[in-house]
């Protein structure tokens, strides 16, 4: 069921979802990218360039966190913007379970054309992990 302009307002609120992320998803991410730094695989040299750990790439961190949007809305075709900036890495310890970044979304405004903006907050272990992180989806 598309989700309608005319039956949104500002202030309803998307599921909410959490998304694991261990060093396999890492990896997985780094082939499908391209992104081969050491600070997302090499946790020696993370740490020497003083990260607390490896650390998941922003532009991963920033497509899991877009997904509460295209699920909600169930067409990521209707997606029309987004941006984020990014506030905090994602540590993901060897350890076998990783970390889990947590995303809730709300409409924040009501915008011509049946457009609408949300706004996203990506948190990883309470704290801020993107900034400034809003999409604007145009629905039917």
């Amino acid at each position: 069921m598309a989700i309608r302009y005319d039956e949104t307002a500002v202030g309803t609120e998307l599921p909410a979802q959490s998304f694991p992320v261990t060093r396999a998803t890492l990896v997985q991410y780094a082939g499908a990218s391209g992104d081969f730094n050491p600070i997302h695989w090499n946790e020696k040299f993370a740490k020497e360039v003083g990260l607390p750990d490896v650390i998941a790439h922003g532009m991963f961190t920033m497509a899991e966190a877009v997904r509460v949007v295209t699920d909600w809305v169930g067409d990521p075709g209707a997606v029309v913007e987004y941006g984020v900036r990014f506030t905090r890495p994602v540590p993901v310890p060897n350890d076998g379970v990783g970390s889990v970044i947590e995303v809730t979304g709300k409409v924040a405004k009501l915008l011509e054309d049946r457009k609408v903006q949300v706004d996203l907050v990506a948190t990883y272990g309470g704290q801020k992990v993107l900034g400034m992180s809003r999409a604007v989806v145009r629905l039917v």
